[in-house]
């Protein structure tokens, strides 16, 4: 296959698809009369399109799982690693007033528990007939990337699944369900009847948490609301200003006070129904707080025929899940 001994990438690294395609059909239409039942010559012709194809893939993005933004993502590691140990804790202890004689030094500790954070392989991959071969290469054209992005979708998915929510399966608890992070019931609640000063107290209330809990060490830069009530307050005004709830609290908080900066509010549909009820979560996103283990993000395996007339593409990817740190930087408040 002599579209293997070329270089289709300018000196950015960028692949010329135009030069890409023109090779790749005339390559194509070199075929147009083989035998796809022959392994050998069903793989020469498949090997160049499957670069091409993986290339179009892992351009793609999709921000509707883009858990990226919303976490420290940790790509330490590799496809066949195991996992991590990692500690949470706390310090705990008092000075007191001394007599220089006296027996009764107090002293600080230190509480630590130890957690595993294991790893575990999973795979989504697509499939290849000899029908879609010969079709492609008899009319000179490229074998469609649509399955490709399909398997590469679906993965994405199932890491934002695990990110947010984790995984029952096996025993994964995502962002807005970990059990060691502290959940109430809003003061206020119920946005829908409450007045603006009562929902501005009940985000108030969960951002100075997270600065209370921590001892004033940790302050919430994100806010994690669902969707229905991120959109209730874009477009419900403060009095009788004209600046909605939502612009207000994002430069009027404990964040923005400390920082100067403004305070990252995002809608998730997830938090709509978390044990039944709405939820909201406010959270320091630095990674010593949280962060999503993703040694291996998900990459296809080299093709090959596994039947006289199917040629399979796996995929794997290796996944550790969401990892909370310092449960006490989030703060989950309920019935909104």
């Amino acid at each position: 296959m002599t579209i293997q001994n070329h270089n289709f990438t300018d000196a950015a690294g960028k692949v010329d698809f135009v030069a890409w395609d023109a090779a790749l059909s005339a390559e194509a239409k070199s075929f147009r009369d083989a035998n796809f039942m022959d392994a050998q010559v069903g793989m020469a012709f498949l090997t160049p399109q499957m670069y091409r194809i993986e290339t179009q893939v892992y351009q793609t993005r999709y921000p509707s799982f883009d858990y990226g933004s919303l976490a420290y993502v940790n790509t330490e590691g590799g496809l066949w690693s195991v996992g991590s140990v990692f500690y949470s804790g706390d310090i705990a202890g008092k000075a007191e007033f001394f007599n220089s004689g006296s027996f009764d030094m107090p002293f600080a500790g230190v509480s630590q528990t130890q957690f595993v954070q294991e790893n575990r392989l999973a795979a989504i991959g697509y499939e290849w007939d000899i029908g879609e071969l010969n079709r492609a290469a008899m009319v000179g054209r490229n074998l469609s990337s649509d399955k490709a992005m399909a398997a590469s979708k679906v993965a994405e998915k199932f890491c934002y699944d695990i990110f947010i929510s984790g995984n029952t399966e096996k025993n994964m608890t995502g962002l807005i369900n970990n059990a060691s992070v502290s959940a109430a019931a809003s003061t206020n609640g119920s946005w829908g009847a409450a007045t603006a000063d009562e929902i501005l107290a009940d985000i108030n209330e969960v951002l100075t948490d997270v600065n209370t809990n921590t001892g004033e060490v940790h302050i919430a830069d994100r806010l994690l609301l669902p969707t229905a009530k991120l959109t209730s307050i874009a477009s419900t005004r403060v009095g009788d200003t004209n600046e909605t709830i939502l612009a207000f609290v994002r430069r009027n908080n404990v964040y923005s006070a400390q920082s100067g900066q403004d305070l990252t509010i995002r809608a998730l549909r997830d938090l709509n129904n978390v044990g039944g009820s709405t939820r909201m979560v406010a959270y320091d996103s630095s990674r010593e707080v949280v962060q999503f283990h993703l040694p291996a993000p998900h990459q296809f395996l080299p093709a090959y025929q596994k039947s006289s007339t199917v040629y399979e593409v796996g995929g794997l990817l290796n996944i550790g899940g969401t990892e909370v740190r310092l449960p006490k930087a989030i703060s989950y408040r309920t019935g909104i």
